[in-house]
């Protein structure tokens, strides 16, 4: 039997950074608005065809969506969904004082 050494490390605060994604940065942010939809259509307790009619997409689409298939998905388009769903998007820039490239945050209220 052969013995495997594990290491560990530590992670950066981005999975997707972390995992080797293509622009973790863009794929997290769609994540958090994707993870901010899906709540919104628990919370509303809308099934997906009824979502999908709301959003103007296919319940198909809502399922893809949903099991983390949203790569195609641009980040505006999913702020469209989002007001299509009576959400309020607001983007707010502010200067980074400590790095030349800072990281961008979403915070669902």
């Amino acid at each position: 039997m052969s013995k495997t050494k594990s290491v560990a490390k530590k992670a950066g605060g981005n999975v997707f950074a972390d995992l080797g994604v293509p622009d973790p940065d863009t794929h997290l942010i769609k994540a958090q608005l994707v993870s901010r939809v899906r709540e919104i259509v628990q919370d509303r307790k809308l099934t997906q065809a009824r979502a999908a009619e709301l959003m103007g997409v296919s319940q198909p689409d809502v399922s893809r969506m949903f099991r983390g298939q949203f790569r195609d998905l641009s980040v505006e388009r999913l702020m469209v969904l989002l007001t299509r769903l009576g959400c309020e998007v607001d983007i707010v820039v502010t200067p980074n004082k400590k790095r030349a490239f800072a990281a961008i945050h979403l915070d669902a209220a």
